[in-house]
């Protein structure tokens, strides 16, 4: 069922007028790390881009809701953006809920629970910057990279749940006019079937995938999740017999994790 039709009508109602058949899913995307592959950190040498992907009558009536709901608890107001960064470092929103460790252990136990519960799959790239520039003399962009690896197996997901035919919506968070425009730009050559790696290309002409750029200032609940899961599925892959909380709820939730190099 194509997500227009959540609002009570079908195409025959709209007297003719052409209306997009949309997927019935919505991906959300962020990475954790940043991209360079100059003066690299050792002690975190990986690029991780996470895909979230949600039914969409799921995430609109239980996973937006939910994560209202616990800004509301712990905050009194829905302002609040969960930021994994400032989780950790116990800075912003966060410096004063976590300066008391019940607390603490009470924010993150429902941030768990909600992620448990909520209908979503992970589609994941992790780029290992430092073997990348060892492997290859002058390397692709991680992001890039991470981009192509993760629309493949988003598209054979996609595939698999009936998708053909309607336009996917890829959700990004902006990070600048200029870093954006170049995104889209390879995005869209991806998508395309227009790059120079050697590789086989997939054919995605069966899917229409539009990549859209929001700041995080625009509080999209979905965003958050992405920025929530992305470091601790580098973490693991970079430190697998490490404890990772975050990571055994994640678990059941993953669909690929690519590798790379």
């Amino acid at each position: 069922m194509g997500c227009h039709r959540l609002l009570g009508f079908e195409n025959e109602d709209l007297q003719g007028a052409q209306l997009a058949e949309f997927s019935d899913y919505i991906v959300y995307v962020d990475e954790s790390s940043d991209l360079g592959l100059r003066n690299i950190d050792r002690g975190f040498p990986l690029f991780c881009l996470a895909m979230c992907v949600f039914p969409i009558q799921d995430y609109a009536n239980t996973t937006v809701p939910a994560i209202s709901a616990l800004k509301f608890q712990h905050w009194g107001h829905d302002g609040v953006i969960l930021h994994e960064n400032e989780i950790r470092q116990r800075k912003g929103d966060f410096k004063g809920i976590i300066q008391n460790r019940e607390n603490e252990l009470q924010l993150i136990k429902d941030i768990h629970t909600i992620i448990t519960e909520a209908n979503f799959q992970i589609v994941a790239s992790v780029i290992n910057k430092a073997a990348l520039i060892k492997k290859y003399s002058n390397p692709w962009s991680p992001y890039e990279l991470a981009v192509h690896f993760c629309l493949e197996r988003l598209h054979r997901l996609m595939i698999g749940k009936g998708q053909p035919g309607k336009t996917v919506h890829v959700v990004f968070e902006s990070r600048g006019k200029k870093e954006d425009h170049e995104l889209e730009l390879a995005f869209r050559r991806i998508i395309a079937g227009n790059n120079s790696w050697g590789w086989e290309v997939s054919d995605f002409g069966t899917i229409s995938y539009e990549p859209k750029f929001l700041p995080k200032k625009t509080n999209i609940a979905g965003l958050q999740v992405a920025d929530l899961v992305a470091r601790p599925l580098a973490l693991k892959v970079m430190r697998p017999e490490q404890a990772n909380r975050t990571y055994d709820v994640l678990n059941t939730k993953i669909h690929r994790v690519k590798q790379f190099p």
